[in-house]
């Protein structure tokens, strides 16, 4: 079996947990952005997550998935977890404060559990995909699935 069968981090929690879930590889596309990502696994791009991390006034981290056709609003964002502001995070805080680098962070197996809110969007689809913790790697799971993974809980976040 070649790369294609290759193990993340995130499918091994997912079989851990005995999540039922789908992998895709997009290594060999060259894709990069969420959209592009999407375009490459010929998925909508509005069921393709992305994870985004954040700091509040508080200095708290907080982590937001949204569809890669979409931005987070950060009012929004920052009102769903009582906090007066939140900013995105700098891109070399990444890897120290999650174990994950940019463009390869999932919401799953990060260093720390942080408060996470996915976009109600989320709801509209059988399954939703994000990253699988590696660049090249997605998964797709259910989001009643991905809820018995990780602490999270469902807002109006992305425009």
């Amino acid at each position: 079996m070649g790369k294609k069968e290759e193990k993340t981090n995130v499918m091994r929690i997912l079989e851990q947990k005995k999540i039922d879930y789908v992998s895709h590889n997009y290594v060999e596309t060259g894709a990069v952005s969420g959209l592009e990502v999407a375009a490459a696994l010929g998925e909508d791009p509005d069921r393709a997550f992305k994870t985004l991390v954040t700091v509040g006034k508080t200095k708290e981290h907080y982590v937001f998935v949204v569809p890669v056709s979409k931005e987070l609003n950060l009012k929004k964002a920052a009102q769903c977890v009582g906090e007066k502001s939140i900013e995105m995070i700098k891109s070399k805080e990444l890897l120290p404060l999650t174990g994950y680098v940019h463009g390869g962070c999932s919401p799953i197996g990060m260093k720390k559990q942080f408060v996470t809110v996915i976009d109600q969007s989320a709801e509209n689809f059988d399954r939703i995909m994000f990253s699988a913790g590696k660049i090249g790697y997605q998964v797709e799971v259910r989001l009643s699935d991905l809820q018995k993974v990780i602490r999270c809980k469902l807002g109006e976040i992305a425009e």
